[in-house]
């Protein structure tokens, strides 16, 4: 099952609403506060939550204190700015979920490579003072903290609303800006968002909220197809003619492929199998332990690759090395690109955009005496001619099964295919 979570933002987004957002939803307090305190910024906040109304409506507000006058961080940049490789450190050897973790770096790289771009320098000399490193800090991989711990076992996929523009002005370290801010329009562009104006002349959409939705959301626009099993809501600071209220629907996915939902054309039957456009990274690397390339392989899955593969290949003086293949979804491109240069020795990626031709697939479960086992059926054609092509049962129950009952996997494999034809007739389709 695909766990999806949809950011609506009729009065923008921002780190702490979506802090708020995520507590209202269940995310315990205490488990945010215990892994962050791993980061090492334990003495430099304190976080707590209040329900607070808006405009009549009730929502959770979390506020991040900085003790001993780190309020104004950015009025001495000097004592606590942070730059990017130093947070990214500080992430690594937190020892957060592997999830968490993936997301905390991209959306961290996404933010730096904005705010580089708009002060014309690398994102690894940007100086976090604008956003207060500890906010962001905090605010960042709280969030992913979140998501991860809400989505548990099952694969999260995150889409967001069209944003307000907000307007006027804002103060800031170098002065007075308009609003949207350089690093938001910057993020907007980077992700071609959709936005419009509600007509409030404040800012609504902060650099920190614009590099959580702009890294981690799938897409933008109306809300997918999906079964609401969760609302929670997540106050700003600001007091605004609507609720300042960002709400976080967390739900299912129903009925219609989870990803890029937009190949099938809907005008059409649905004729399979259907084009879906991907990314493809790959890089050669002859100077790496070789240790290495398992974790690194865990962290691109977790950074939402479909697909990760290694060739050995011959490289210049002779060397021995290996060309490392990732395949992804554009929207992740970014998040396992930014894996690939922190976790490998790599100086280079290549990308490229290519079609692929997917077949409809749907998970079945079948019963054997030895447990139930998931299997995979990939079909062609229509509804009610459906052809079905491939049925795996998947390799990790089978093997769990294996152990448990100390057969041979083959054998549960064999089993599950077995009583899988004995139910469904190949010229039939029957739901469970």
């Amino acid at each position: 099952m695909t766990k999806l979570f949809y950011l609506q933002c009729p009065t923008g987004i921002s780190g702490d609403m979506c802090l708020g957002a995520l507590v209202s939803l269940g995310v315990p307090l205490e488990y945010l506060t215990e892994k962050l305190n791993k980061l090492g910024i334990e003495q430099e906040y304190k976080l707590r939550a209040e329900l607070v109304h808006h405009n009549g409506q009730q929502a959770t507000k979390v506020h991040v204190d900085l003790t001993h006058d780190h309020h104004h961080a950015h009025e001495h940049t000097h004592h606590h700015g942070r730059h990017l490789p130093e947070i990214e450190q500080m992430i690594l050897k937190a020892g957060l979920p592997s999830r968490a973790e993936a997301w905390s770096l991209a959306v961290f790289r996404q933010l730096s490579i904005a705010e580089g771009a708009v002060h014309g320098i690398a994102p690894e000399k940007v100086h976090f003072h604008e956003v207060g490193a500890v906010d962001a800090i905090v605010d960042i991989v709280g969030t992913c903290l979140g998501l991860d711990w809400l989505s548990g076992e099952e694969l999260p996929l995150l889409y967001c609303s069209a944003l307000p523009t907000g307007g006027g002005t804002v103060r800031a370290a170098h002065g007075q800006m308009a609003v949207p801010v350089p690093a938001v329009l910057k993020l907007w562009e980077m992700r071609s968002c959709p936005v419009y104006s509600n007509g409030i002349e404040r800012e609504l959409v902060t650099p920190t909220g614009a590099a959580i939705a702009t890294t981690l959301a799938t897409d933008f626009g109306s809300p997918p197809p999906m079964t609401i099993k969760q609302v929670g809501l997540g106050a700003g600071s600001l007091s605004l003619p609507i609720p300042n209220i960002l709400q976080i629907w967390l739900g299912e996915a129903t009925d219609v492929p989870t990803h890029n939902s937009s190949v099938i054309p809907t005008d059409q039957p649905s004729t399979s199998p259907y084009l879906e456009t991907i990314s493809v990274l790959e890089t050669q690397i002859d100077d790496l332990n070789p240790q290495a390339i398992g974790y690194v392989f865990e962290a691109l899955f977790a950074a939402g690759a479909l697909d990760v593969f290694t060739q050995p290949i011959g490289m210049k003086k002779s060397r021995p090395g290996i060309l490392l293949t990732v395949i992804c979804h554009p929207e992740n491109l970014l998040r396992c690109e930014a894996v690939l240069f922190l976790q490998t020795t790599t100086l280079g990626i290549r990308r490229s955009t290519q079609q692929r031709a997917i077949l409809q697939r749907e998970i079945q479960s079948v019963e054997t005496q030895y447990g139930v086992v998931p299997v995979k059926v990939a079909w062609t054609g229509q509804l009610e001619h459906k052809v079905i092509t491939n049925v795996q049962p998947e390799y990790e129950n089978c093997a769990e099964l294996a152990r448990k009952h100390n057969i041979p996997w083959r054998e549960i494999q064999r089993l599950a295919l077995h009583n899988w034809y004995l139910a469904k007739p190949l010229n039939s389709h029957s739901e469970d």
